[in-house]
């Protein structure tokens, strides 16, 4: 009887020990356009404090994540500022079924070193005359969110023609907002919620809603993504405090 004790005993500990050592769920990796950095990271935080891992995120233009991913690089969640990119890979399956929706919506402006006090005209002449004077800093608008809804603005109000040969063009939009930050371009198209992260910028102008497409952050996880916590990050970013978190921050809810 004491030998039928002892191996119960034995046994047990051992499957207490095997209980231990189970390992922690790892932390999700987000791949995340550059003009959520401030938004997300206070999400990610917030997540972490009610006892998550924290999720490892990589910031950059939407263009160079959806490049990376359709190259095989690993990730579970990704957050695009643009539904073009979200829907490239969604067409070569990269995305899983069902995981993307409407994260939040965003308003794009110019903005100029904080010392001046412009005020962008948004009629087309005046608009050329003001932007075209001098070097014009965007994200590229050839490939990446920012720069693709500036230049449909600028299209839409009559004034990408003077404006194009003189537009500096950067990697992402936060690149975008460096050159202006540093005096290096009197002016630059921006986010509205990269000119709240930044004291050295102020609004010189509020593009109309109607001169671009709605501005959408669709998020989704990846189809190769096999991380548990990815689905609860997610849900958690969609969630009411999630969405609280991105309002602190300038943006709005998705509006199409």
């Amino acid at each position: 009887m004491m030998q039928s004790f002892t191996r119960r005993f034995v046994l047990g500990g051992l499957a207490a020990l095997t209980v231990g050592a189970a390992p922690a769920p790892s932390a999700p990796l987000v791949l995340a356009a550059a003009s959520l950095q401030e938004s997300l990271s206070a999400a990610a935080d917030a997540w972490a404090k009610s006892g998550h891992p924290r999720p490892v995120i990589s910031f950059a233009a939407s263009s160079t994540l959806a490049r990376q991913i359709e190259s095989g690089a690993p990730g579970d969640l990704f957050a695009s500022a643009d539904e073009d990119w979200m829907d490239a890979l969604a067409a070569k399956g990269l995305l899983a079924n069902g995981t993307r929706s409407d994260l939040v919506g965003n308003r794009l402006v110019v903005v100029e070193p904080a010392g001046r006090r412009s005020a962008i005209p948004t009629s087309g002449p005046r608009l050329a005359r003001v932007l075209g004077a001098g070097p014009l800093a965007m994200a590229d608008p050839d490939s990446v969110p920012a720069g693709k809804y500036g230049k449909a603005a600028l299209e839409k109000l009559g004034a990408w023609q003077a404006v194009a040969p003189h537009v500096v063009r950067a990697e992402n939009v936060r690149a975008a907002l460096a050159l202006v930050e540093r005096g290096a371009a009197p002016f630059g198209i921006v986010y509205l919620t990269d000119a709240k992260a930044s004291t050295k910028v102020r609004v010189a102008g509020v593009f109309p809603r109607t001169s671009h497409p709605p501005i959408l952050y669709p998020i989704a996880r990846l189809a190769r993504s096999t991380n548990p916590e990815a689905a609860g990050f997610r849900r958690f970013l969609l969630s009411s405090r999630g969405r609280m978190i991105f309002a602190r921050f300038g943006f709005g809810a998705p509006v199409r």
